[in-house]
């Protein structure tokens, strides 16, 4: 009897342990993280706000907001973003050799006047970035939208997904030492046409023998109505073609889910996600919504399948 009379509050804890984690300190709200570790091994998070805000860890769990990449604004977007000091999207952090590489977009809810830029840090604190100016821009009538970059870089070279609604994820290849375009050829990766087309937020992930195309679908940014889901599918070559579980083709619309609403751990519409490997395992960070605001979710993922599972993480409450 003591033993069955526990069996239910087992099972309760077990499912809150795998919901978002444990996360602490200043961290509502979160829109977009960017996941990346210093050479010292102190973790920093960026996310989308005016300026681009800067949080920190030693321990992946307990979060201080730093400040902000852009302090005193970033005049050189106002063009994209219709205002002046407005919200800068989908940072994405690398560091490369002791230096920090910041990609992020200026764009404006559903326009394609949107540009990608990027910047260089040796700290990666506030005040100590360099604007390395524009990347790729686009702009009405457009194929496809220049908003939410990702860096991979693949041996020496270095490449650069983006896109969203309109066609889609594209791919570019970047110079290593300007760290912008080598070429003007866009390569299409996925696209929808569902819900008009709702993805964006690409990740590209290399584990074994697979790259993994992480996106967002749906819509963000609505509270608890937003509809924001990770989905993924994965191909030998960084180029593609990328097919989901079912083999699907990314092009035609597929992509296997990965995480999307859950009610049990009041977690709605979770996106905006980035990928690290840790000592630990594959971490992901993304951002969901709750009554209370934008929160910041974190993650280990299993591979052992061949495809990403959210599992327990070093932050559940067992």
């Amino acid at each position: 009897m003591f033993l069955l009379s526990l069996l239910p509050v087992f099972a309760t804890l077990a499912r809150a342990a795998v919901g978002p984690g444990v996360v602490k300190g200043n961290v509502n709200p979160v829109a977009d993280p960017s996941l990346c570790k210093s050479s010292s091994g102190e973790y920093f998070l960026f996310s989308t706000a005016p300026g681009i805000q800067i949080r920190t860890s030693t321990d992946r769990t307990t979060w201080t907001l730093q400040g902000l990449v852009w302090p005193n604004g970033a005049s050189w977007t106002d063009a994209y973003t219709g205002t002046s000091n407005g919200n800068l999207w989908a940072p994405d952090c690398t560091v490369i050799g002791g230096t920090f590489y910041l990609y992020y977009a200026a764009s404006s809810f559903g326009s394609q006047n949107s540009a990608i830029f990027f910047a260089k840090s040796t700290t990666g604190l506030p005040g100590s970035w360099t604007n390395e100016g524009l990347v790729t821009s686009t702009a009405t009538g457009a194929t496809y939208n220049a908003i939410d970059p990702n860096l991979l870089i693949v041996g020496s070279n270095w490449y650069l997904s983006l896109g969203s609604f309109w066609t889609g994820i594209k791919l570019m290849t970047l110079s290593s030492s300007t760290g912008k375009p080598s070429s003007t050829a866009v390569t299409s990766l996925a696209t929808r046409t569902v819900n008009n087309g709702a993805i964006e937020a690409s990740v590209i992930f290399p584990f074994g023998s697979f790259y993994y195309l992480f996106t967002s679908w749906d819509n963000c940014c609505d509270g608890t109505s937003s509809t924001y889901n990770i989905r993924v599918g994965r191909s030998s070559s960084v180029t593609g073609p990328f097919v989901d579980a079912s083999g699907i083709s990314l092009l035609n619309g597929g992509g296997t889910l990965v995480l999307g609403t859950q009610t049990q751990f009041n977690e709605f519409g979770p996106g905006g996600q980035d990928l690290l490997t840790d000592s630990d395992g594959t971490v992901m960070v993304y951002h969901y919504y709750t009554s209370a605001g934008t929160l910041l979710g974190i993650n280990l993922l299993d591979f052992s399948s061949g495809w990403p599972v959210r599992c327990l993480g070093p932050f559940s409450a067992l």
